[in-house]
């Protein structure tokens, strides 16, 4: 059966192109390449209120703008996700598109436990795609990459999905032209292979 992958760009500046952006193109020509059924959303272009009570996440509506993509998340059998490390963590936008799209009433589900949640996208695995500026390591080891760890369990595994699968990259402001070829050529690789 044709693999079904969501790409979710998490960069918040629509503006300009990024090395966020790159490595998504990367992932994309290789899942292409293979065949495989491709959807990409670059969160920064889509226009979504932010949640502001308990009311509205537990018994709002998901914005007309977001209605596509959590249709397309909900069908998706691998989600991939990219976004620059900023203050520590994902981008304030990024985390809002999450909040909006993983609400409890998600399609035409509505979730009131725990089992429920963990079954929305059981048969969903995932690849995150983190950039940053420090070297991957010292995220990794000094600051045990708390805030990765944070949406692997408490966001992506919350809903079901699995393997969440991490791709760290770090020093880009200094990345070499053969780096960066050599991190493009991997993304196609992982992108022919639906990883």
């Amino acid at each position: 059966m044709l693999k079904r992958i969501v790409i979710l760009q998490g960069h918040p500046d629509a503006k300009h192109q990024h090395l966020c952006h790159a490595l998504e193109a990367a992932y994309q020509s290789g899942a292409e390449s293979a065949s495989l059924h491709v959807e990409c959303f670059n969160i920064a272009q889509l226009d979504f209120p932010l949640l502001r009570s308990a009311d509205d996440w537990n018994n709002g509506e998901t914005p007309q703008t977001l209605i596509k993509v959590q249709k397309a998340i909900l069908d998706s059998d691998h989600i991939v996700l990219f976004y620059p490390l900023w203050l520590g963590t994902m981008p304030a936008m990024l985390k809002a598109f999450l909040e909006q799209v993983l609400r409890p009433k998600m399609g035409n589900k509505h979730v009131s436990d725990f089992t429920l949640w963990r079954k929305l996208l059981k048969n969903t695995s995932a690849r995150i795609v983190v950039t940053m500026g420090m070297p991957a390591f010292v995220y990794r080891w000094f600051y045990r990459s708390h805030s990765l760890k944070s949406l692997q369990r408490n966001i992506l595994a919350f809903v079901g999905v699995s393997p969440v699968r991490t791709t760290l990259i770090g020093t880009v402001e200094s990345m070499k032209p053969d780096r960066a070829d050599k991190l493009f050529q991997k993304m196609k690789k992982l992108g022919r292979l639906g990883r």
